[in-house]
């Protein structure tokens, strides 16, 4: 179970709410309630974990639920049926009042027009929730305060909205619901009203933010790349249903439905794999500790210009060229011969990123956070990887991501039972 559970969510509009759940039940999909009953069908069926600290990005076209989705996990929108759990709480269960106080425990939440008060400072503006839930003024300017350090806004709490830019808008409005210190962030369309390039530094920005606070947070967009530059696993939306979910670059080398193929077709999968995914994780690594005799015998295959050396407990110490090895004496030790300047990469860079490293020195190490050595990166390695596509030939063997990930082309892509439906993505409303 995860931070978010939701259970056989469903949302109904309009009159036969009952009919139409009931056809829900037998399969049926949108477009066959609405001829049936003439309700619309806001969310079908949805199931999915929604886990402690991660970013998870709810996309989709409009019309596809996704918005709808987000507010049924905080009943800003009321769930027609289903179970949604936050840790082990049933939020559908709960009465007005418990809602109330829920809500301003459990989530933070960021919405698409900044939504501040004019006539407030930004200080009192960020913290604004903080004064609704009756926390005396000193802790309540404290936390406001630390907020809008995190964001970089310190300086300007004292401006008022309309003497900020857009951007800072946005980030008042990201240092209010951190400033409730709410573990879980729900963010609509959070940066869609800002220029592209303000946009990319606010993307960068709450992944910073992330690695260091560890918010759970649901991002709703309608953008891809913005998803892919968020790094977080994707839900996918059509019609409200759940058509896919997972890691950027699993949707984007094996999309479900040719309505999935169609909206990721655009995506440079280089720009969404990462080494780890790509490093070659059965290469032959060698110990410092080795004998030149014993390094030759686990090397006499050849076909490498050099390898790679790591210590007992993994650790990544360098690199041994094939022609050093091949010149040592007999009784030097691996150590004595490393080329201790290596091209290193981490294990979470993005293979786009790598791409220049692995054509100028042939093969780069990919590095664990704690200096664990995962493999190396060849061209091949690369060419592998990018062969994910389906319907690619030389898709054969595993690549990188699928070893990293120990999935395949045909595992399931949700934990929901229901069957998505396919189509072709329009930019009609769903």
């Amino acid at each position: 179970m995860g931070r978010i559970t939701l259970e056989n969510v469903s949302k109904v509009f309009g009159a036969n709410p009952a009919q139409a759940i009931e056809l829900i039940s037998q399969g049926k999909r949108k477009a066959e309630v609405a001829q049936a009953c003439g309700a619309v069908v806001g969310l079908r069926d949805i199931s999915f974990d929604v886990h402690e600290g991660e970013i998870l990005i709810l996309m989709g076209l409009s019309g596809s639920g996704k918005s709808t989705l987000l507010r049924c996990m905080n009943r800003l929108v009321e769930p027609t049926v289903g179970r949604i759990l936050v840790d082990d709480v049933d939020v559908t269960k709960l009465g007005r009042k418990e809602l109330l106080a829920f809500r301003q425990k459990a989530f933070g939440m960021v919405f698409q027009h900044f939504a501040l008060l004019p006539n407030r400072t930004i200080l009192s503006n960020v913290g604004f929730g903080l004064e609704i839930k009756n926390v005396p003024a000193k802790q309540r300017i404290d936390a406001a305060m630390r907020a809008i350090e995190l964001v970089g806004l310190k300086g300007w709490e004292s401006k008022y909205p309309s003497e900020l830019s857009g951007g800072m808008q946005q980030r008042a409005g990201l240092a209010r619901a951190l400033a409730a210190d709410a573990d879980i962030l729900l963010m609509d369309e959070a940066f869609s009203a800002l220029d592209p390039l303000i946009r990319r530094d606010m993307q960068a920005e709450l992944r910073e933010l992330q690695r260091s606070l560890k918010k759970t947070i649901v991002f709703v967009s309608h953008d891809l790349d913005e998803a892919v530059a968020l790094g977080g696993r994707i839900v996918l939306m059509k019609d409200g249903e759940v058509v896919q979910i997972g890691q950027p670059e699993d949707v984007v080398a094996r999309p479900a439905t040719e309505y999935v193929r169609r909206f990721v077709e655009h995506i440079d999968l280089a720009a969404v794999m990462r080494a780890a995914q790509v490093a070659d994780r059965d290469a032959i690594v060698l110990a410092p500790t080795d004998t030149v005799a014993e390094a030759r015998l686990r090397t006499v295959a050849g076909g490498s210009d050099g390898w790679l050396v790591a210590d007992g407990a993994g650790r990544f110490v360098g690199r041994v060229r094939a022609e050093r090895l091949a010149a040592a004496r007999v009784g030097e030790t691996v150590a004595s011969l490393l080329d201790l300047d290596p091209g290193v990469v981490a294990a979470e860079a993005r293979l786009d990123a790598v791409l220049p490293q692995v054509a100028t020195s042939g093969a780069v190490a990919v590095v664990a956070e704690d200096g664990r050595l995962i493999g190396p990166i060849t061209s091949r390695d690369v060419v592998r990887a990018l062969a994910a596509r389906p319907g690619n030939p030389s898709q054969t063997q595993p690549t990188g991501a699928e070893r990293w990930t120990g999935t395949s082309p045909n595992s399931p892509s949700t934990r929901s039972a229901t069957t998505p439906s396919t189509g072709s993505p329009s930019m009609a409303a769903g």
